[in-house]
């Protein structure tokens, strides 16, 4: 948490699942329960075509692991959904004003469909402020 609120606003921040967790409870939303367990599971995505989803196919596979998540009723202004599964269920956020941005679900596992790319896109979107910020 304390990594969070120090770099936040100045260099880029990316959270995964439990990374994602962190920065909605620093900016103020509540970690819960998820409906279900999604460990080891795949859903479809719905995104925003934004930063680490420009590109990407809507209802691409994802996949997840967590028993918990941040109550999307519970995100301040600061934070815009940027994601959902077609279920509904919060899976990506990002700060309105600097690049801090949270994905609940795994991008880097080989079961999420493009997310090599998505890895990619985020990357080159901020690399600039990344080696200024250095």
């Amino acid at each position: 948490m304390a990594a969070i609120e120090h770099f936040t606003g100045k260099i880029p921040v990316l959270g995964v699942c439990l990374g994602h967790q962190a920065i909605g409870q620093v900016f103020g939303g509540q970690v819960v329960r998820a409906p279900r367990l999604m460990h080891g599971k795949t859903s479809k995505l719905m995104h925003d075509n934004q930063s680490l989803y420009k590109e990407i196919p809507q209802g691409t596979e994802i996949m997840r692991y967590h028993s918990l998540t941040v109550d999307e009723a519970s995100l301040p202004s600061s934070l815009i959904a940027t994601s959902r599964t077609e279920e509904g269920e919060l899976m990506g956020f990002r700060h309105r004003t600097h690049p801090t941005e949270g994905v609940q679900f795994h991008p880097e596992s080989i079961m999420t469909a493009f997310g090599k790319q998505m890895m990619q896109q985020w990357l080159i979107q901020h690399r600039e402020q990344v080696v200024t910020s250095i």
